[in-house]
């Protein structure tokens, strides 16, 4: 049985820990009619400044132009009313189902929008997973917006799914390598597929790399500077130092024993090395986890794969991150379709559905 999902409200333009989008289903309403986003999926990351609703208007106007979509306005009549049906192409992980229900009430609040699956559910090449009716316009209006959110999240989410799975007992983790503008649609995409959001940008978290320590003329420096600011400023966050070299790590070690720091953790770049025979060597990422010896949270990052990345969560690293997870990600095949049995029978004709 469908679900009905609807946003009624949205209580901020900017998400924060205190955004909520209230959500009614069918099946449900009358038993808890304030059911909360939180309930029934993945709620979006927190951020201070972001406007999702501005983004979503943002990728609508940038459709419309300054005319509107002039072929719907010639080919289908203003008061037609159709059924749309979501198709999976491909077998994957589901993201953006959320995301799509405020995009078709941002055109037509008056589009009812149906889902069989919810945001981290896996669906199968051919299968209808959700439908929306009301007036024809409208939904095409919406759909290539829908789509374009919901097949790169479903990406991101499919993938994310695969290395968090592989990763474990280690925690999988994306970086700021994300599509400008969406970072928080991508960001949320990982916590649909089951993985963890490193920092959100420059101000929720200290994380010293290498061009700072370089500038500040050593690790020790640019951890003392660090402490210094945190403390001058009475800030309260996290702080992770890049470290490139065993040297490096017993320097963070050393200054740690010695000083009182705000450091939580540390990042161990580029230890995983590539063989010749593609097998990597993940010996040094095992003798710094040895060395911090659960000090400090660990992060491992450089040479993580599909491949690699079981190797990399079983020496004991607490994270692993994977830029690769939002920049070079493929997007899941996913369709919206009037006629479907047309839609399925050409899918099966190119080995789509």
């Amino acid at each position: 049985m469908f679900g009905i999902i609807s946003f009624s409200s949205f209580v901020s333009p900017h998400l924060s820990t205190t955004s909520r989008v209230i959500i009614k289903m069918s099946a449900m309403a009358t038993r808890n009619p304030g059911m909360s986003i939180e309930s029934v999926t993945v709620k979006p990351p927190s951020h201070p400044t972001y406007d999702l609703k501005g983004v979503i208007k943002l990728a609508l106007a940038e459709d419309a132009g300054d005319r509107g979509d002039v072929t719907c306005m010639a080919t289908i009549p203003a008061d037609m009313e159709v059924e749309a049906h979501f198709l999976a192409k491909e077998d994957g992980v589901i993201a953006g189902i959320a995301l799509a229900d405020m995009v078709f009430s941002e055109v037509d609040p008056m589009l009812k929008v149906e889902w069989s699956r919810k945001d981290g559910d896996s669906v199968q090449k051919g299968l209808q997973f959700g439908k929306v009716h009301g007036r024809a316009h409208n939904i095409v209006v919406a759909e290539r917006v829908v789509l374009n959110f919901m097949q790169r999240m479903s990406g991101i989410a499919t993938l994310t799914k695969v290395m968090a799975d592989a990763a474990s007992p280690a925690y999988i983790l994306e970086t700021r390598k994300t599509a400008p503008g969406l970072r928080l649609v991508d960001k949320w995409a990982v916590l649909i597929g089951g993985g963890r959001n490193h920092r959100m940008g420059l101000f929720d978290m200290v994380m010293i790399k290498d061009n700072h320590i370089s500038i500040a003329g050593g690790v020790k420096n640019a951890l003392r500077s660090v402490d210094l600011y945190l403390e001058e400023n009475n800030l309260h966050m996290g702080v992770e130092v890049e470290t490139r070299t065993l040297e490096e790590v017993n320097e963070v070690l050393q200054y740690a024993s010695q000083t009182k720091t705000s450091l939580t953790r540390i990042m161990l770049d580029n230890m995983v090395v590539p063989q010749p025979n593609g097998d990597v060597d993940v010996s040094m990422l095992k003798e710094a986890v040895g060395l911090i010896n659960g000090r400090f949270e660990t992060e491992a990052s450089g040479n993580v794969t599909r491949e690699t990345v079981n190797r990399i969560g079983q020496t004991g690293v607490t994270y692993i991150s994977s830029g690769a997870l939002t920049h070079s990600v493929k997007a899941l095949d996913i369709s919206l379709k009037i006629d479907t049995e047309l839609a399925l029978e050409v899918g099966r004709r190119t080995k789509r559905a």
